[in-house]
């Protein structure tokens, strides 16, 4: 009998959110793993959802105001909910009952008041639907989600074949089916303008400040080959803005971003590219800063945790005044912007640009 899983993305709960191309990738990652059982596989995205829209399809999200955890209690903001509202969430997720499994996801560890909620409204409808949680707040926090969460198994690390274990421990079997599809084949997503790349898993750097060696086992690079054509197939579909996921990009350059970038020139498409997460500023040299420019890079942050040369070095060593002096030069050669936050103010801007000043010399 075909196997039928439903995979949520649960709502955020902060004090604030923008939509800058967020989609739930590991949980789409799952997804792909599932479509080569034999299997039903539903989807909802409770972040799905944009108030208005803002450029390059970027937005904010709805909210709606709810009570503040007690150890938020003090902090002057109001606390909310963003995505679809709660009676939204739950017609759906009565649509999609019964069903033998639901995966539920949690991105931001501060985030699991949503997937609490999330688990606490599965509950309600129906208690004996087993609830797998998986993503970066359990990993990281494996012991507070097994109390805490609801689930009845907790999943951490990468997705691989230990999802079928997970559901074999639950009695569940997945039956082989034909070979899996990647996330867009699937049809999640309607209209969508905007799409995630990975093109790499893990980093190679061991950064103090960082959960990337936690969340992936060793550094991986898909060959470039294999991007374009995802590229060209969203691209097919209507998709011109494209967010790069990866840790860590722009590594091995010469044999990786610089050979992809190359094709998407020679491709004549039109996209945009935006990098959401700091990129490593030691890589841009004058030629990945015009091939970076020519392919279509519109956002782009430069990771650059603190001017104290001394914590740089104790904290991983990976840029320096040096390094960020030479890229923010070689893209300023290209009339590259550095892009600025939406949420900075002013004095903030003011403070930007002296210390732009003073590094540059």
């Amino acid at each position: 009998m075909k196997a039928n899983f439903l995979l949520i993305n649960p709502w955020i709960y902060d004090f604030a959110a923008f939509n800058l191309w967020s989609r739930p990738l590991g949980l789409l990652k799952v997804a792909e793993y599932l479509s080569g059982f034999d299997c039903e596989i539903k989807f909802i995205d409770c972040t799905d959802r944009m108030e208005s829209e803002k450029k390059f399809g970027t937005g904010k999200y709805p909210r709606q105001s709810v009570k503040k955890p007690d150890i938020l209690k003090e902090v002057p903001h109001t606390y909310a909910r963003y995505g679809i509202t709660a009676q939204e969430f739950i017609e759906k997720l009565t649509n999609c009952l019964p069903c033998d499994a639901i995966f539920v996801t949690s991105i931001m560890t501060y985030w699991y008041p949503g997937t609490q909620e999330v688990i606490k409204i599965i509950r309600s409808l129906s208690s004996d639907i087993p609830v797998i949680l998986g993503g970066i707040y359990p990993t990281l926090y494996s012991d507070h989600a097994r109390t805490h969460s609801g689930a009845d198994h907790v999943f951490t690390g990468s997705i691989d074949s230990r999802i079928n274990s997970a559901l074999q421990s639950l009695g569940i079997t997945l039956n082989q089916g034909s070979k899996s599809l990647p996330y867009y084949r699937l049809n999640f997503y309607e209209h969508s303008r905007f799409a995630p790349l990975l093109t790499s898993t893990g980093c190679p750097y061991k950064c103090t400040y960082c959960a990337s060696a936690i969340l992936n086992k060793g550094f991986m690079q898909r060959h470039p080959q294999d991007v374009l054509q995802e590229i060209e197939e969203l691209y097919q579909k209507g998709t011109r803005d494209f967010a790069f996921y990866d840790d860590a990009l722009l590594a091995n350059p010469d044999h990786h971003i610089k050979v992809l970038l190359r094709e998407i020139i020679r491709s004549t498409m039109k996209v945009r590219f935006h990098c959401p997460n700091g990129i490593h500023a030691g890589f841009i040299d004058d030629e990945l800063a015009d091939l970076m420019k020519r392919s279509g890079f519109t956002t782009l942050r430069l990771g650059f945790e603190t001017v104290n040369s001394r914590r740089q070095e104790e904290t991983g060593g990976k840029v320096n005044h040096d390094s960020i002096r030479s890229a923010v030069r070689n893209l300023r050669k290209r009339r590259n912007s550095i892009s600025q936050r939406p949420w900075c103010t002013h004095k903030s801007y003011r403070i930007l640009a002296t210390a732009w000043h003073c590094l540059l010399g």
